[in-house]
């Protein structure tokens, strides 16, 4: 989003719920002074320029912003990386308000309750509040009748008194933006500018030359001075939490055999009930794990393979019976038959092969293109295609099932995956099918056109207590075997695999552990070296070794950090070579692109037409947009110095430079001035409230100026 209609936003968090049939807001007011008693340390979330920030304040609108994005996904897991995330993103809106705030009050911006009241009424310029919740989809207005009568409910009145707070904060907001915008003007220059890129089509001749050609990685040493000159120059770029890392053993929770056969049997003994049961809907709710499963469509890809082709083809698999107790993913079902149907293909069972690449790369299409023949190769050669996906895919969930994906409904993959599977013939082989995850190799198994509208009661397997504590006890021996005789040594006895975490924080769940108040408890306050208690979690049971710390708020140069970084000095190295190499070559007297490409193996002359700036497509070559930026500068006729590509630089020659018959050019520059306008201001106070940090102290502990 812009940066000015981001911070827009930001001036009010506005949550949507139902009230009394409507819409109600939840609002956080930011223009309240925080500063009052705040506590001790303990409760500070940090500071900006000076002025504290309670925790309380940064928790709601963290709250607030989850909240936001759970709505806005319904049934999304929230991962680590979002919880990340919306931290920043808490934090960043509470030091944009806070520095609003106190530019607000410098500059004696207020806004008067007859603008408000105006401001409401406006039917030309409505606030964004007004707009988002009372405009009208069929007309593009606002719905003045319905928004009168929302204010004059009596039950609305908290609504309509926050809803003014957020008018009268907006107004405040465009105050302060309309005295800045008056700095920012557009020449005519920059529209002719944009407009030429934006509609010109260029013809060239060029030689790509990837960063290959500078020579080997091994010509190109870097040094440990260079590594950590580099780390010092970016390390605002590595700002991280304070975190920690550890060792662990894990002993997982799995329910014995006879946690299962309990929960099948419990299930058979209520089947003839749940079959002469005439409301399934409230003998679903009591007996249910899952007690939504009422008048529910199933396809096979509602179950595991296996599970589906114990449902489908079970004797009993007709209207008004019972199927199961069936086990399927750790739970038993068992599904009362309504109705039964069949249409076209419904479903489809594939395995797949993927092939993980970057498209801007030629050097990666080109490798991915040789290595899937080379996969089409060994097909043809009676290669089995469970044993290639198991050695080839990228995808590490199917490739332990031989690349099996089990059944699906076009509507459950991507387009272009499911419009190849429901395109083929059962037992085919087709592609590679690229798509945004990759390119696919796929052999569809075949299809069903069954579909059963179902009741059915689920109950989860669970370990019971007995399974429970005999893990417990298995923990409990190997802590106290490790406080004894280490670590290491006692996982390496019993045989136990050590794990790790990775760096993990206070506020994010640990990739395999989850969040847990133990955990982090015991993370923040160990010492490097120490063993945890036995840590209870609903998988099973850890003993952590805490292994590092950092406190520094910054990534460290550790091992992993210092390769990223080599690789990026050595890219940089061969980049500069190959220019210099590339700029020798065009400054020969006399020198054309075909002398070039004659001179040196393995490089030739691409000739394309129609090259558009817009896209950054080259016909016939593939899309590079920092080429065709480079082109876009050209003058025709004269060969260019080095440009820089996607993966190294190429020598061009600009044949032509045109632009379509018939463009208004005048109609084209006014309606691009306003976009340029409000991106020149957005760009001017996303600057404006970058210089007004003086010293923040964040959640974390980082400071920033």
């Amino acid at each position: 989003m812009a940066v000015m209609s981001s911070l827009r936003d930001k001036t009010h968090i506005i949550l949507y719920t139902l009230l009394a049939a409507f819409l109600a807001l939840i609002v956080f007011e930011w223009g309240m002074d925080f500063t009052g008693n705040s506590g001790t340390k303990q409760n500070q979330a940090g500071e900006v320029n000076g002025k504290v920030i309670p925790y309380s304040q940064y928790e709601e609108i963290y709250k607030a912003v989850t909240e936001n994005f759970r709505r806005s996904n319904p049934g999304a897991e929230v991962m680590p990386e979002n919880e990340l995330e919306f931290q920043e993103q808490a934090w960043n809106t509470v030091v944009e308000q806070t520095l609003l705030d106190q530019q607000l009050k410098k500059f004696g911006i207020t806004v008067q309750d007859q603008e408000v009241v105006d401001a409401l009424g406006s039917a030309t310029n409505p606030p964004q509040v007004i707009r988002q919740n009372f405009t009208n989809p069929a007309t593009g207005a606002v719905d003045r009748a319905k928004l009168e009568s929302i204010r004059r409910d009596p039950r609305n009145k908290e609504l309509w008194l926050q809803i003014e707070k957020i008018v009268r904060r907006e107004l405040e907001v465009n105050k302060l933006l309309r005295a800045l915008q008056t700095f920012v003007h557009v020449t005519d220059r920059e529209l002719d500018d944009i407009v030429n890129r934006q509609y010109s089509l260029f013809s060239a001749s060029f030689i790509p030359f990837p960063l290959s050609f500078a020579g080997p990685d091994s010509n190109f040493p870097v040094k440990e001075e260079e590594i950590k000159k580099y780390y010092d120059e970016h390390k605002e770029l590595l700002k991280q939490f304070y975190s920690r890392k550890a060792d662990f053993v894990f002993f997982p929770l799995i329910p014995s055999s006879k946690d299962s056969l309990a929960v099948r049997t419990e299930l058979e003994t209520i089947r003839a009930e749940f079959s002469a049961s005439v409301n399934d809907s409230d003998y679903v709710k009591v007996q249910s794990d899952r007690p939504a499963g009422i008048n529910k469509v199933y396809s096979r890809a509602d179950f595991s393979p296996a599970a589906g082709d114990v449902f489908f083809n079970s004797p009993n698999f007709k209207p008004g019976t019972i199927v199961g107790p069936i086990a399927d993913r750790g739970e038993y079902r068992l599904i009362k038959i309504r109705q039964i149907s069949a249409s076209a293909p419904l479903v489809a069972r594939a395995s797949h092969i993927l092939l993980h690449f970057n498209p801007a790369s030629r050097e990666d299409v080109a490798r991915v293109s040789q290595l899937s023949a080379l996969i089409f190769k060994q097909l043809q050669a009676g290669t089995p295609f469970d044993a290639l996906a198991k050695k080839y895919s990228a995808d590490p969930v199917s490739a332990l099932n031989g690349g099996d994906i089990g059944w699906f409904s076009k509507e459950r993959m991507v387009p272009q995956f499911a419009a190849a599977v429901f395109g083929a013939r059962p037992g085919s082989v087709i592609g590679p099918v690229q798509t945004q995850f990759g390119l696919h190799i796929i052999k569809v198994t075949g299809f069903d056109t069954q579909a059963a509208l179902c009741s059915e009661i689920v109950r989860n397997i669970r370990p019971s207590t007995e399974t429970v504590d005999s893990g417990r006890r298995l923990a409990t021996a190997f802590q106290i075997n490790a406080t004894e005789k280490g670590f290491d040594k006692s996982a390496a006895s019993a045989k136990l695999p050590i794990g790790k975490t990775g760096d993990f924080n206070k506020h994010m769940p640990i990739p395999q552990i989850g969040y847990r108040e133990a955990v982090t408890t015991f993370a923040f306050k160990a010492k490097e070296g120490d063993l945890s208690d036995v840590l209870e979690t609903e998988k099973g049971f850890y003993v952590m070794r805490l292994t590092g710390k950092n406190d520094t708020g910054y990534r460290l140069l550790d091992k992993e950090l210092k390769a990223r970084i080599t690789a990026e000095l050595v890219r940089k190295k061969k980049e500069a070579l190959l220019e210099k190499k590339l700029a020798a070559m065009a400054a020969v007297p006399g020198v054309t692109l075909e002398k070039i490409a004659a001179s040196h193996a393995g490089v030739k002359v691409v000739v394309a037409d129609s090259i558009r700036w817009s896209n950054g497509a080259i016909p016939g070559y593939g899309v590079d947009r920092s080429l065709v930026e480079g082109m876009s500068a050209l003058v025709p006729g004269k060969l260019s110095a080095p440009l820089k590509t996607s993966d190294g630089a190429a020598l061009v020659l600009l044949s032509s430079k045109t632009v379509p018959a018939g463009l208004n050019r005048k109609a084209e520059k006014s309606a691009i001035a306003p976009q340029l306008l409000r991106a020149k201001q957005e760009q001017l106070f996303a600057e404006y409230i970058a210089s007004l940090r003086k010293k923040v102290i964040d959640p974390w502990g980082r400071i920033s100026n």
